[in-house]
């Protein structure tokens, strides 16, 4: 991956590093990272502005990053260092020239490997699906990051068809934590989480069916982020339904507004997207009130949700640590539950069958390569009947109601992120698949799948192990702008910490 020199007029080399980093309400960024590959989006961009770094010099520093630690982390299953590099001239070009094409110019980027990207294949974490086919269709997230002109470098690790909150599959192997290489980063976009936070890049694009961006986003200490469903477009659509939400990760707040003021430019081909946010089919810019503060904000705390039995008592202490930290920066916090009963079984009954449609989908042969995770699945969901999955879908409509009307009441609800910290990494098949093993480790995350809402995770602090602990946050239906603005402040006070990646 020694990527070459610039074809045009290299910018200047960048100023010496800053020990510090602040936003401010100008917008100026001063880094405190030392390593390029650390820099934030924001950060890379207004360097960018003031011609001291060149888009190459970004991009030739995360495709070193990505040499050196890939073969340990496996967080990457495609990588296209020529052409992101070419990628990255043509922006370096634009920046020459003073007309960037976005907020976002330049800057690298990773996509889960369930997105469509245009001449990249799209496997899936997957030995069912034949590479050696058109790949000329790019989803909308994709369309609108290359409209955008950022810099694609690869596709990262899933399990196989995005099915658990682990990455592992007989397609990838296993995906690793950055943290500890022995731990799962979680899933399903546990590749994204695991590049972002190993500086690998950034930026990356991840699904979330049950919990697939804010699980590994917690595993692996960085942030992440659900839009309202429908808000960021989809296509095709998810075969799991509509529990399924795309999203960013990153190392800040801000990248993440960056990034939503880009994905989410109306799109015709998902037809339950929501409108558009502004009368020509533009986005919203996220980053318009972003530090705004959340004085006088109603927040709801609670630490159970009313039901999950097991919180790891690292995690909790850790997350009523961040309540704390909340009612400090001005917010009225009361612990409230937001009274429903678990809905596990509506969340992996959906899911399962799922999996079942997608299993008829493949013919015997590919049934017979698949993770035996999904095979179980796909099993479980054959049982469901007809009547069964009405019942489940209508059960599923009460709960939504339930919420809105909740959060009538209440401008966020903030749970912890995960039951538990990171576990142990394994291969697929580990262990025995049912709705527990599946998800009951992770009770705070799938309700608002179900629900549709928006809902980020923050890194609230480490474990005596050193692994990441996050606190979630979730906001009113259509509310992602609040969301963000709640999770800046709470990253004003607890910036976000990055892995030593020198020791893996």
């Amino acid at each position: 991956m020694n990527a070459p020199r610039p074809s045009s007029p290299p910018a200047p080399r960048p100023p010496a590093p800053h020990t510090t980093r602040t936003a401010t309400l100008t917008g100026e960024i001063r880094p405190r990272a030392t390593d390029l590959a650390e820099f934030t989006a924001a950060e890379l961009v207004s360097l960018y502005h003031t011609r001291s770094l060149s888009p190459v010099e970004a991009t030739q520093a995360v495709l070193a990053r990505i040499d050196r630690l890939n073969p340990r982390l496996n967080a990457f299953c495609h990588l296209a260092p020529e052409e992101a590099l070419a990628s990255a001239r043509a922006s370096e070009e634009r920046w020459m020239r003073g007309e960037p094409r976005s907020v976002l110019d330049g800057v690298p980027c990773s996509i889960k490997d369930l997105i469509l990207t245009k001449g990249w294949p799209t496997l899936r974490g997957s030995l069912t699906v034949d590479p050696n086919q058109p790949w000329d269709v790019d989803a909308p997230v994709a369309a609108r990051l290359r409209e955008g002109g950022v810099v694609l470098v690869g596709k990262t690790t899933t399990p196989e068809f995005g099915c658990k909150g682990e990455t592992n599959s007989p397609k990838t192997g296993i995906t690793r934590n950055p943290w500890n290489r022995l731990k799962t980063p979680g899933g399903s976009s546990g590749g994204s989480a695991a590049a972002v936070a190993a500086g690998m890049a950034p930026l990356s694009i991840g699904t979330d069916g049950a919990g697939s961006v804010r699980i590994p986003a917690a595993f692996c200490g960085n942030f992440g982020l659900k839009p309202s469903f429908g808000r960021v477009p989809a296509y095709p659509l998810s075969p799991f339904g509509t529990v399924a939400h795309l999203g960013p990760h990153t190392m800040s707040v801000r990248d993440a507004a960056l990034v939503m003021s880009l994905i989410t430019r109306a799109d015709a081909r998902d037809w339950t997207s929501l409108p558009p946010e502004t009368p020509h089919g533009g986005a919203h810019d996220y980053t318009v009130g972003l530090e705004d503060g959340i004085r006088g904000l109603r927040v709801a705390w609670s630490p159970t949700l009313g039901y999950a039995k097991h919180v790891d008592p690292e995690v909790a202490a850790a997350c009523a640590g961040a309540v704390q930290r909340l009612a400090e920066l001005g917010a009225v916090v009361e612990q409230v539950d937001p009274g429903f009963d678990d809905p596990l079984e509506i969340t992996t009954g959906l899911w399962f069958v799922g999996a079942w449609t997608l299993w008829n989908t493949l013919t015997r042969e590919q049934q017979q390569r698949t993770d035996p995770d999904f095979a179980a699945e796909a099993a479980l969901g054959s049982k469901l009947s007809a009547l069964e999955v009405q019942r489940l879908n209508l059960r599923r409509g009460v709960l939504g109601s339930h919420m809105r009307q909740f959060m009538q009441d209440w401008d966020l609800l903030v749970t912890p992120t995960v039951a538990v910290p990171a576990f142990d990494a394994k291969p697929a098949g580990h262990a025995p698949m049912d709705p527990e093993t599946m998800l009951g480790w992770t009770p705070f995350s799938y309700p608002f799948n179900l629900t549709q809402q928006p809902a980020c995770t923050m890194p609230c602090g480490l474990t005596r192990e050193g692994l990441p602990i996050g606190v979630q946050f979730v906001g009113p239906m259509f509310a992602d702008a609040l969301v963000l603005r709640a999770a800046r402040a709470f990253e004003s006070i607890a910036p976000i910490d990055r892995p030593d990646v020198a020791r893996l």
